[in-house]
């Protein structure tokens, strides 16, 4: 069986789309999947696929329609395989950056270049992107919260994407190894 993080986009944040992780892993359960975990309460959900051949589209549209369906919620999925997150983690195109200030925006599809040209175009003192396929790295030296680019870079306009920093990337990597395979630190 193939492992499994699916990304969920603006949950518990500000009070809003209030999800209990243990509830996502009964519902990420009952679709058959296994070995189900959550990692911190911003809905990050390891698993092992139990649909056999199940590709990424399919694994987000049900557990998009799985959220709607018993939560009654329209919250965004992005999957991604283990190997997937180790290949963002390797492609880093900032090696040096703090892991808490660089984040990683995993994109539902490749995005047009011209969707970023005015992002680019922000003045944000030390902040800078890179698009590496479907990963979109942006270095916040000062914070995203204050960051004049990581706003132009938010907006519902650039497409759907989820964002994690690169310390819980590499926790979930850590999470979504084989079970025989995982490190226990």
């Amino acid at each position: 069986m193939s492992r499994h993080v699916a990304l969920l986009r603006g949950i518990n944040v500000g009070g809003k789309n209030k999800v209990v992780m243990a509830e996502l892993r009964e519902l990420v359960a009952g679709l058959g999947h296994t070995d189900v975990a959550t990692y911190i309460n911003s809905g990050n959900v390891v698993f092992a696929s139990g649909t056999q051949g199940a590709g990424r589209e399919e694994l987000e549209a049900a557990i998009e329609g799985a959220i709607r369906d018993d939560l009654g919620l329209d919250i965004a999925v992005l999957v991604r395989t283990h190997d997937e997150l180790v290949a963002a983690v390797d492609a880093n195109p900032f090696p040096g950056a703090e892991p808490n200030r660089l984040l990683l925006s995993f994109l539902r599809t490749q995005p047009d270049a011209e969707r970023y040209a005015a992002a680019g175009r922000v003045e944000s003192g030390a902040d800078e992107f890179r698009l590496v396929g479907t990963t979109l790295y942006l270095h916040v030296p000062g914070g995203a919260g204050r960051s004049k680019l990581a706003a132009a870079l938010s907006r519902p306009a650039l497409g759907v994407a989820t964002s994690r920093n690169l310390a819980t990337v590499r926790t979930l990597v850590q999470l979504s190894q084989e079970p025989g395979n995982r490190r226990s630190d």
